[in-house]
């Protein structure tokens, strides 16, 4: 099937490769997991909406998942400025009214009363795709991007990266920047332009504090992560009550739905944030543990695909993508077990949030298609 659009095809599956099985069955079984966790962490309540909501966005992501698999990577890039465009406008109507304040973060857009979406979940999928085009469209002789091409990949990265500093959410800013430096590295870009990165992020820290953008409680986590006994009743409660409920489950954990620290909510958004430290006490080390090689064994997959993709483009795509969900693990669990500072990511494909996980479903569909998609001609 072909639908023909202007100049540009659709084309679906009958002309692509086919799907990596693997990659989609560590997607669903990820996702599985997650609703199994959302349901205990949040089933004493009574209010059975959160799961429902979470269940919904699991069959939203998938058919989304599904369908941008079917299409090949040359249409996915002809999309690409306008997914920029709408990514840049959402993250600016962030900080307009129509924004609000969650968890100390202005992050989020009311649609409707009890529907509300965070934007810059959807533009990590547009970053991806936009910062992928200077650095994978290399001119005829070109083994890897040159000055100009980099510069404007920092330069797409920058906007988005800035708009998300006013929110502020320091967590999704060290997402971006994780993004564009494995980026960098899978496109063969000179190693010096990863010191322009990290000089380029110690600056705007520099320059956030200067304005004043950085919050008490940002410092005060940043206080617990070097002292982590430091007023375990006060900034200190969400860490170490965090560490109380995974070490509990010890080796085999107490059972799905068993959870005392879980059922009695002593872990503070622990449907969200804290989705680890549920696995931890009801699944054990051996659960926790099971969860983090299904993730490890989908980024291996993808960096696969980005290794064995038929283009350059396809190969920084994946790259960028594979860095995000890696990068968002090890974020999310080292907060859980106190090696992080607690910053408010969740775990990709397993925490509540309808936002995150449609955007990482998607995510695991553009690796598809890279897998899938023909060698692009120049």
């Amino acid at each position: 099937m072909i639908a023909v659009a202007g100049k540009r095809h659709l084309v679906w599956a009958p002309s692509l490769g086919p799907p990596d099985r693997l990659l989609t069955l560590l997607a669903l079984a990820l996702s599985a997991v997650g609703l199994l966790l959302v349901w205990s962490a949040t089933r004493m309540s009574g209010d059975h909406a959160l799961l429902v909501r979470q269940a919904v966005a699991v069959g939203g992501g998938l058919v989304l998942m599904w369908l941008v698999s079917r299409v090949d990577l040359r249409v996915l890039r002809a999309y690409v400025p306008l997914a920029y465009a709408l990514a840049l406008v959402s993250l600016a109507l962030v900080l307009s009214p129509l924004g609000v304040r969650v968890n100390g973060a202005h992050s989020w857009i009311v649609v409707a009363p009890g529907v509300q979406f965070q934007p810059s979940e959807f533009a990590k999928v547009a970053l991806a795709l936009a910062f992928a085009v200077p650095l994978g469209e290399l001119r005829d002789g070109q083994r890897r991007p040159g000055f100009g091409g980099v510069l404007l990949a920092l330069v797409l990265a920058a906007v988005p990266i800035g708009l998300i500093a006013l929110q502020p959410d320091l967590g999704t800013m060290l997402v971006f920047a994780a993004m564009v430096a494995g980026a960098l590295l899978v496109s063969g870009a000179p190693k010096r332009w990863l010191l322009v990165l990290v000089a380029g992020a110690a600056g705007a820290g520099a320059a956030a504090w200067q304005l004043g953008l950085v919050r008490p409680y940002q410092l005060e986590r940043l206080l617990v992560l070097v002292r982590p006994g430091a007023d375990p009743g006060g900034i200190g409660y969400n860490a170490a009550q965090a560490r109380i409920a995974i070490g509990s489950g010890g080796l085999s954990g107490k059972g799905l739905f068993n959870g005392e620290q879980t059922a009695g909510h002593f872990v503070p958004e622990q449907h969200t944030d804290f989705i680890f430290t549920v696995a931890g006490e009801e699944l054990g080390f051996a659960g926790a543990a099971l969860i983090v090689l299904a993730v490890f064994a989908l980024l291996w997959r993808g960096l696969s695909i980005a290794r064995q993709a038929g283009s350059p483009y396809g190969t920084v795509l994946a790259g960028g993508l594979v860095s995000w969900i890696g990068f968002q693990t090890f974020m999310n669990v080292g907060m859980a077990v106190g090696l992080m500072p607690i910053v408010g990511v969740p775990l990709p494909f397993v925490s509540y949030g309808g936002s995150a996980t449609v955007a990482g479903l998607v995510a695991v569909g553009l690796l598809q298609a890279v897998h899938r998609s023909k060698p692009m001609q120049a």
